[in-house]
């Protein structure tokens, strides 16, 4: 029996987005840096060289999070219950830094988003985390940095948390406003809590929908894996 589609169309305030949803209880997600694939830069292509090695595949791909010139991860970042990078709670420029900034994780077939001091003083220990910012959706509450009448307009790709506690991840097929992307999460998804992953290298890989993005290489990529079944 074919399993339910995972991925859908979806339009809101005059955007066009793509949104995939997982169940962690049911579906395995994981997070892989450059440096674990033994590159200066992954890409989808070399992810799945890796898994195949390993006797698997991925049915998803999104990019994860924020990294440096060296591909290195801007914050926290957990590969397998390893950490690789650490959590960061600096003030600086830059998305990353437009507090507040928060860390998608799993553990334990649960998911989550939350605030970089919340999760810091949540004391979880997560099989797979990824911090980035800003924060879209805080407890149900739009950033309050982002304005509904703002000119900067960008692809965009995000992940939230649906209220049955699957993962929603969405990218933007236009040009979008933090503000418009946040409530697309909020008021369509009903996300209390979504996070930005990032804006000019989003791209995705969801064979469901022949899409396989080659426009970037990124430092983090967010799959859904699979066995193989032979």
């Amino acid at each position: 029996m074919a399993e339910p589609p995972k991925c859908a169309e979806v339009e809101h305030l005059g955007g066009r987005y793509t949104v995939c949803t997982f169940d962690p209880a049911e579906d395995t997600i994981r997070l892989y840096g450059a440096r674990t694939l033994g590159s200066s830069g992954a890409s989808y292509d070399q992810l799945n060289t890796y898994l195949l090695r390993n006797g698997e595949h991925m049915s998803f791909a999104m990019n994860g999070g924020m990294y440096h010139p060296d591909y290195g991860p801007v914050g926290l970042l957990v590969e397998n219950g390893r950490e690789t990078g650490a959590l960061n709670r600096d003030d600086a420029f830059g998305n990353f830094f437009m507090k507040p900034n928060g860390v998608f994780w799993l553990a334990d077939g649960k998911a989550g988003v939350l605030e970089t001091e919340a999760f810091a003083k949540a004391g979880l220990s997560p099989r797979e985390a990824t911090q980035s910012g800003p924060m879209l959706v805080v407890d149900g509450k739009i950033h309050p940095r982002f304005l509904p009448d703002a000119t900067s307009r960008q692809i965009r790709n995000g992940v939230g948390i649906l209220p049955d506690g699957r993962v929603a991840f969405a990218i933007s097929k236009d040009y979008v406003r933090f503000h418009d992307f946040a409530t697309l999460f909020r008021d369509r998804l009903h996300c209390r809590n979504a996070l930005f992953l990032d804006g000019s290298i989003s791209s995705l890989y969801a064979p469901e929908i022949r899409r396989h993005d080659r426009r970037a290489v990124m430092g983090t990529i967010i799959a859904v894996v699979k066995k193989l079944p032979w």
